[in-house]
């Protein structure tokens, strides 16, 4: 794959991949080193994938990217600096703190789910796949993927309500 065609996939594909990896993990330096993780593993892959499977299969590659740093962390003790996340950015403080509040309010409601569902929300809520391409990228049949779904919705529903 020439640098080019990277350079574009990377332009057209960032902000979703990056998304997807903060909402699983929650952590912008996490997501950020996830999501470099996801473009060199696709560096050296992507030859010859269609362009309209192209987001499905990097969402896919930083899924396992995910679950690899799980597993890595689970054989070892990290012990994180909070200090560093409340560096200031280019966001004036009142949009920061009301993005913060609307994310933190989402997560909450997200991280009562189990991890199948909070995967069924993100594919298909938040970066709008297709039923059958959520399905796919889930490796499940798109019945179960429904169900899936429709319990996840109910739960959040039921935990909206109770709020």
């Amino acid at each position: 794959m020439n640098s080019r065609t990277m350079e574009i996939i990377y332009r057209e594909y960032k902000t979703d991949v990056y998304q997807y990896l903060y909402y699983l993990c929650r952590n912008h330096h996490n997501a950020e080193d996830l999501m470099q993780e996801t473009f060199y593993r696709a560096l050296t892959r992507l030859e010859g994938m269609e362009p309209k499977r192209i987001k499905a299969w990097l969402l896919r590659v930083a899924h396992n990217a995910y679950i690899d740093k799980l597993r890595k962390e689970s054989r070892s003790n990290v012990y994180e600096n909070e200090f560093f996340y409340n560096f200031s950015n280019e966001e004036t403080p009142e949009t920061k703190l009301l993005s913060q509040e609307v994310r933190d309010e989402l997560f909450d409601q997200l991280s009562l789910l189990p991890p199948n569902q909070q995967h069924a929300v993100l594919l298909y809520d938040v970066h709008g796949f297709s039923y059958l391409e959520s399905a796919e990228l889930m490796g499940i049949g798109l019945s179960h993927f429904k169900i899936l779904l429709y319990r996840a919705r109910q739960k959040l529903r039921k935990g909206s309500q109770s709020a």
